[in-house]
């Protein structure tokens, strides 16, 4: 699977190096040339410093023949346009997109991209536990490998 990251902060980081890892074609864009720091010396993929919105920096990430195509900035906006460039213009097949603000996921939802909201996820994991008293996030972040009940 090929796939480009777009930010390389905490999320964008560890997915490069997960599916990287897994033997998948990775490509990951970024305005900071100090944010690949993260990736790591294992990292085999493509590292691509430049604006994310700009046509000829997702070329040569090798966006034309994506299978997939994640934003995952700090920028609502900027992941949205990045979203959307994907998904319209190249035809990615798989686009998703990270926004932190969830008044605005129903509406990216209408425009037709996927999205996932950290936000929202955080705080529906933490009602959960309030009321049921097993944190899911747990299973999630791989740290222990499997939800936990707390009395």
């Amino acid at each position: 699977m090929k796939v480009i990251i777009v930010g390389c902060g905490r999320v964008g980081a560890r997915l490069a190096r997960q599916l990287d890892a897994e033997g998948h074609t990775v490509a990951v864009v970024d305005q900071q040339v100090a944010a690949f720091d993260r990736l790591g010396r294992e990292f085999r993929g493509n590292m691509i410093v430049g604006n994310c919105i700009d046509e000829a920096v997702l070329r040569r990430a090798g966006v034309e023949d994506a299978d997939c195509f994640v934003s995952v900035t700090s920028g609502d906006n900027r992941n949205l346009m990045a979203a959307q460039i994907a998904q319209r213009i190249f035809k990615v097949k798989r686009v998703i997109t990270r926004l932190y603000d969830p008044i605005r996921e129903s509406v990216y939802r209408e425009m037709g991209l996927e999205t996932f909201c950290p936000t929202t996820l955080g705080a529906d994991l933490i009602r959960e536990y309030f009321l049921d008293g097993i944190n899911h996030g747990r299973d999630a972040s791989g740290v222990d490998g499997a939800a936990v009940r707390t009395s």
